[in-house]
């Protein structure tokens, strides 16, 4: 059971690293990177206290700490990817919104030319 929380922590101290590279780097925007941060740095403590993640296995009612802690992490990325779909889904319709826009612009500026062409 060590050996597996050692791991974790690893992998958790890894991952805050690769985000804070990643921040300061300009590759994530630091309003996503928040919630990696915190998966992290939840993932980190849990795997560290002992006595915490014993309290939440017992909560929880299962029969390992580790497997809380991967429980509790899985459903952690869960919700981070519907946060995610959620604002790829805005995203989506704001591309859509603004490609409307610019074909009712370029629309617009053509009809104009088309004008002062019959003008001249």
């Amino acid at each position: 059971m060590d050996r597996l929380l050692n791991v974790t922590t690893v992998l958790s101290a890894i991952l805050l690293i690769i985000v804070l590279i990643s921040v300061r780097r300009a590759h994530i925007r630091v309003e996503y990177s928040v919630t990696w941060l915190l998966a992290a740095a939840a993932m980190l403590v849990l795997s560290r206290m002992h006595a915490l993640l014993e309290a939440v296995r017992k909560l929880i009612g299962l029969p390992d700490s580790p497997l809380a802690l991967f429980l509790l992490a899985g459903g952690v990325v869960l919700i981070m990817f519907f946060r995610f779909s959620v604002i790829i889904s805005h995203l989506r319709d704001d591309n859509i919104a603004l490609a409307q826009r610019v074909a009712i612009l370029e629309y617009h500026l053509q009809h104009r030319k088309n004008d002062e062409n019959q003008e001249a």
